[in-house]
């Protein structure tokens, strides 16, 4: 059996799962410290179903990317880019909002180093130049170090290296590597190495307090993170790449959502206490983005899907006349401050309430029609909006409706073939988290001057089954799931981008 958890911003739920059956499923309010809601939520699960033999606890969570957001609990970082004498005209955070570089300091050191497009070095590494910038880094109290150079996703040896340099210096420090997490562009890898980076020692603490709280409730199985693309990773792992669980909240509902509909392929709209998320499904999974993701105002290039997040929620305020709905929410205040549960602010769900389609609180809700009538229509009118810009086809789509907050809206949406809301549709997101994978993925330059096209997808195909099983993934379940190669045209020597995802099950 298995318990996902999924940590919204207004609501934490739980499911307990035995294989393909949903036991029990909770939804508490979410507590500013993420951890006791979790262990709530376990608790109450553990009262339903007291005999369950757990085996594994999978967390989906947006604790972190809200530190980027909230500008919170983010430690000082430097930001070493391996590229001299080239890649000097935009320094590293060039493009960031004033207030997060300020956050986080303002710590940049320029290399030698670096590769060409095909492993060719631009100069070597200079070990007394890392070592003396080790020195520098540890003379400002700095402890987080984001190491990047040029092209390392084809060749990470100068990275790899540069770290052992600094490290023999700085020997505390924690140090994340660019190939490891982004993709090939330079300003945006590094963006997402520097965000890794300065969320780390909070990803440390999180984890801890979650290990903590599963061994006070006599839990000892392995706890997994639930990542952007759907799939898990270790607590371990996830502590070191905090920044591959930002998008996991939105990726649990449609993976929840295609497991509880059995649509594999369709719209998604995840209506939550206080956003709304709204995607595609490919196959089963979230349709990836395939353009740079901004995270608090910085441009990324890390696996993230392909959504779009509106300011509507169960908790989100209404105006006096209905006409505006959110982006404002009273969010995990919603049990104290709604109408519905004898609060003073009119929210989302109080309309559901006063119009009759829900049955939600402990008190009655009594609205002028009019404001009932125009705030209903407000939110039908934003979220066909939200479908229509999703939507890759001029027709009618299937639509799964999952969240809570669903109640909001009926079964007539402008650009949909139907309307699905499965059952535990109101806690997909949690059983998505269940319900991950296991995954392994490769992105890589490759020059297909003397190889023949088919044997470095064949290459870069296996690589990513190796690194789905090392990973965790039973090698007999392991699938590849996508393959894309772009060729480079702008680039000598027959060069060609492959990108390969392999999942498997845990």
């Amino acid at each position: 059996m298995r318990i996902g958890i999924d940590v919204g911003g207004t609501n934490t739920d739980a499911v307990l799962m035995d294989g393909q059956r949903v036991l029990a499923k909770v939804k508490t309010p979410t507590t500013p410290d993420v951890t006791s809601g979790i262990a709530t939520a376990l608790c109450q699960l553990r009262e339903d179903q007291p005999g369950a033999h757990v085996d594994a606890v999978m967390v989906g969570t947006t604790h972190f990317v809200n530190a980027v957001l909230e500008r919170r609990d983010l430690a000082p970082t430097a930001a070493v880019r391996l590229c001299l004498p080239a890649g000097q005209a935009l320094p590293p955070t060039v493009d960031w909002p004033d207030e997060l570089r300020v956050t986080i300091g303002s710590h940049a050191f320029l290399a030698h180093g670096g590769r060409e497009f095909d492993g060719r070095p631009i100069s070597p590494l200079d070990a007394a130049e890392l070592r003396d910038i080790g020195r520098r880094i540890g003379e400002r109290g700095i402890r987080q170090v984001a190491v990047t150079g040029i092209f390392s996703p084809v060749r990470p040896d100068d990275e790899e290296e540069a770290a052992r340099h600094l490290l023999d210096v700085l020997p505390e420090a924690d140090i994340s590597l660019s190939h490891t997490i982004g993709r090939m562009s330079l300003l945006e890898r590094e963006n997402a190495t520097l965000l890794n980076a300065c969320l780390r020692p909070l990803a440390r603490k999180t984890i801890e307090a979650l290990t903590r709280a599963l061994k006070d409730l006599e839990l000892d199985v392995p706890l997994y993170l639930t990542q952007n693309d759907g799939t898990l990773m270790s607590s371990e792992y996830a502590a070191a790449f905090p920044v591959l669980t930002f998008a996991s909240g939105p990726t649990n509902s449609m993976r929840g959502a295609a497991f509880l509909s059995g649509l594999r392929d369709g719209m998604v709209v995840d209506i939550g206490g206080t956003t709304t998320d709204v995607g595609a499904l490919v196959a089963g999974f979230p349709r990836e983005a395939s353009v740079f993701v901004k995270i608090g105002g910085v441009r990324t290039n890390f696996r993230m899907p392909d959504v779009l997040s509106l300011g509507l929620g169960g908790g989100s305020l209404v105006s006096e006349d209905g006409g505006q709905v959110g982006p404002r929410s009273v969010a995990m205040r919603l049990t104290e401050e709604a109408l519905c549960f004898g609060g003073k602010a009119c929210v989302a769900t109080d309309i559901a309430v006063a119009s009759g389609v829900a049955e939600v609180g402990t008190h009655p809700v009594s609205l002028p029609a009019s404001r009932i009538e125009c705030a209903r229509q407000r939110i039908t009118a934003m979220l066909e909006e939200a479908i229509d810009r999703m939507k890759l086809i001029s027709g009618d789509v299937p639509l799964i409706l999952v969240g809570g907050g669903s109640i909001l809206v009926g079964s007539n949406l402008k650009g949909t073939a139907e309307v699905v809301r499965p059952e535990h549709s109101e806690a997909a997101n949690a059983v998505g988290a269940a319900i991950s994978q296991i995954s392994g993925e490769v992105d890589r330059v490759y020059e297909l001057t003397k190889r023949i096209r088919e044997d470095v997808l064949d290459e870069a195909k296996a690589e990513a089954v190796a690194k789905a099983v090392s990973a965790g993934a039973r090698v007999d379940t392991v699938e590849v799931v996508e393959v894309e190669d772009v060729p480079l045209s702008y680039l000598p020597g027959n060069a060609t981008r492959v990108r390969v995802k392999a999942v498997g099950n845990l």
